[in-house]
């Protein structure tokens, strides 16, 4: 199939994509690893496509203080590259090589995958297991979001029309700080059947519901058994083409139990 016939707009500052962006039918392109697809197989149909990937200010990983902030434009593969994410941001720096393919990660932005909401995405549930907060600019300045109220349905997230994610802003990691990141795909690179961002035992699954699920109860348990057992009365996985609810809810107890020892062992 063949993408509709849209407009296109290439904007030079953000001041000028916010405008474009207010227009009815107006959507952003960022890598367009995810809406480039939707658009040929006609799931999408933007009046407008403006395209921010030239925009300044959107591309660098600054450590500032006790937080990073990544632009929304940093590509998986500078985040897979860097130096600062794996000191800063361990868990971060563990997902990125389960996203996709590397040729995926060459153009696919941070920005791009928290703004679509993918509930099989990684970086959704690393930024609520890291208690993120969103950084998002509109015509009136820019506001900030906590990761645990931006995700809030399947492909919904709390970016208002004419609104644009700008950046992310990450807790560095302090001494003491532990992770773990696991996920189950049926081959490298496809969508995962189930997956794990755990941050201080703060147990984040994706692929699990319609937006990344916090364990709440199973991440206050003391030991192994009664983590599993409370994430058996707290998480009820969607069954897809191929896995039960059942079965995915098996995966992720074999998912917690590796990250529980993971996270009980490093140092």
């Amino acid at each position: 199939m063949k993408a509709p016939e849209f407009a296109y707009a290439r904007p030079a500052t953000l001041a000028e994509a916010l405008a474009l962006l207010a227009r009815p039918g107006a959507q952003a392109l960022a890598g367009g690893q995810s809406l480039i697809p939707s658009l040929n197989m006609r799931l999408s149909a933007p009046e407008l496509l403006v395209d921010i990937g030239g925009l300044p200010g959107m591309s660098a990983i600054e450590v500032r203080g006790g937080s990073v902030r990544i632009g929304a434009l940093v590509t998986h593969a500078q985040l897979e590259r860097s130096e600062q994410v794996a000191r800063h941001l361990p868990l971060l720096a563990q997902a990125v090589p389960q996203v996709a393919h590397a040729a995926i990660r060459n153009r696919g932005t941070l920005g791009g995958s928290l703004a679509l909401a993918d509930p099989a995405a990684e970086y959704p549930a690393c930024a609520l297991a890291l208690e993120a907060v969103l950084c998002v600019a509109g015509r009136n300045g820019e506001r900030r979001v906590r990761a645990e109220a931006f995700f809030k349905d399947l492909f919904v997230t709390d970016l208002a029309p004419g609104e644009l994610l700008v950046a992310a802003e990450f807790p560095a990691a302090k001494a003491g700080d532990r992770s773990a990141f696991g996920e189950l795909a049926r081959r490298q690179g496809d969508y995962a059947i189930i997956g794990l961002a755990a941050h201080n035992r703060r147990l984040v699954f994706f692929g699990a519901g319609p937006t990344p699920v916090l364990a709440r109860k199973a991440s206050s348990q003391k030991t192994l058994a009664q983590a599993k057992a409370a994430l058996a009365s707290e998480l009820a996985p969607p069954a897809d083409l191929y896995h039960s609810s059942a079965a995915k809810l098996h995966l992720a107890g074999v998912l917690l139990e590796r990250a529980w020892t993971s996270l009980s062992t490093s140092n």
